[in-house]
């Protein structure tokens, strides 16, 4: 038992020693922080009291030995700091009885080490040495913030904000700067902030706003880029009044350019108050034109920033009666009047090949067309069927044939191809 205590003795005495009696260190011995901000690393210390005679507390980077350690912070007069330290590295300017506490602002790179705390007091001083500080600089990964209050809208002015609220106010100012596609000019700035007035423009919807901030004691640049939502409506409106034939068909398009997309609605007339909409689409579709003089139309567009009618009157003018309305009837649209020759060339052949001979089916080889003609006999056919004329029907009849009807049916043409040419028949179907 006794051996055993001789043994421990030079242990204990060799703590003795490294950590005299009554000196302590509370530090976190690792800390690290990026490139170009500040950081605080809190520190108390404890000593045997002494009632008189000033303190004076360093704050030193440990070197290779301990002629390179390199003294970066101290409450003591007349004392040379490390160059690159001056100004950056700070102790409390009114510390308490036992603060040590360490600021470094503008921490760069070379701020990477180990560092340690001493204090001298009258006639003692020490180094503790057995418990260090462990600074790692890492690169700026942080990214400025970019503000914009409510809601962009289109020609109205707003302050759009960039900050960098996790820097610290002691650091040496950042450089602000803005690149946008939109109408800006500078606004009031402060330490660690930046506004701009922005008037946002329709075109502007999409486009990218850029803030850049650069730290220039490390030499650092980080930026943000947010895209503009716009919020804006334009109203297309060609015409207010349009003369319409009878008996048309009509298409109506009401066409707001706008963001967010606005509703839109159709009534006949203006709308009442709570009136249910005609139509809920942006294209109204008229399958007749009504037989009134004059009908109007509204198109109502909501929108969040408000809403607005736009009316179209359609004035309706009596349809011109031309030649072939005596002779085929009243047929509607420009293209069937193109197809009017035709029509006569086909109940022409339907006469004629009946005189010769009565067959149940002919087939009329030069009736041949190509796609787009192919497209006007398939118009025209169905044209003919509801608009026959009265004269050729009783051309037909002087004839003293057995004739009761006749009707035209024609195949789809098939796909022309370059090493043939394919052959489309109309075909006429005879009715005893």
């Amino acid at each position: 038992m006794l051996l055993r205590l001789l043994l421990l003795l030079p242990a204990l005495w060799g703590g003795l020693l490294t950590q005299p009696w009554g000196y302590q260190l509370d530090l976190q011995e690792s800390v690290t922080v990026q490139e170009g901000l500040c950081v605080l690393v809190p520190c108390k210390f404890f000593y045997p009291r002494i009632n008189f005679g000033p303190r004076y507390l360093f704050w030193f980077q440990k070197g290779v030995n301990m002629n390179d350690d390199l003294l970066v912070a101290t409450n003591k007069p007349k004392q040379k700091l490390q160059e690159r330290a001056q100004g950056r590295f700070f102790l409390p300017r009114d510390p308490g009885p036992n603060d040590c506490s360490l600021t470094i602002t503008d921490v760069s790179r070379r701020d990477s080490g180990m560092y340690f705390f001493r204090m001298e007091h009258y006639t003692r001083s020490y180094s503790y040495r057995n418990k260090m500080l462990s600074l790692k600089v890492t690169a700026l990964t942080r990214r400025p913030h970019i503000l914009i209050p409510g809601t962009l809208e289109s020609g109205r002015p707003r302050n759009v904000t960039c900050s960098v609220p996790w820097a610290c106010e002691q650091s040496t100012p950042p450089i602000f700067s803005w690149t946008s596609a939109a109408l800006s000019s500078l606004g009031p700035r402060t330490r660690l902030s930046l506004e701009i007035n922005l008037t946002p423009r329709p075109q502007d919807h999409g486009t990218s706003i850029t803030c850049q901030v650069h730290f220039p004691a490390v030499g650092v640049t980080v930026e943000r880029t947010v895209q503009l939502n716009v919020t804006s409506i334009k109203i297309l409106q060609s015409t207010s009044s349009l003369p319409i034939p009878q008996g048309e068909a009509l298409l109506l398009r009401c066409a707001a350019d706008s963001n967010p997309p606005a509703e839109l609605s159709w009534f006949r007339g203006p709308p009442a108050p709570n009136a249910t909409p005609i139509s809920s689409t942006e294209i109204l579709e008229l399958p007749r034109v009504g037989t009134a003089e004059e009908e109007e139309f509204t198109c109502q567009i909501q929108h969040l920033l408000g809403f607005r009618n736009v009316s179209l009157r359609l004035s309706m003018v009596a349809k011109p009666e031309s030649r072939a309305s005596t002779i085929m009837g009243v047929i509607g649209g420009a293209g069937v009047m193109a197809l009017l020759s035709l029509c006569f060339g086909l109940i022409y052949r339907v006469k004629t090949h009946r005189k010769k001979a009565a067959q149940p089916v002919h087939h009329l080889d030069d009736v041949v067309g190509s796609g787009s003609r192919a497209h006007q006999h398939q118009f025209w056919a169905d044209s003919l069927s509801g608009h026959r004329g009265h004269d050729d029907a009783s051309s037909i009849s002087e004839e003293g044939q057995e004739l009761h009807y006749a009707f035209l049916r024609f195949h789809k043409p098939k796909p022309q191809q370059q090493e043939g040419t394919n052959t489309e028949y109309s075909e006429i179907k005879v009715h005893k």
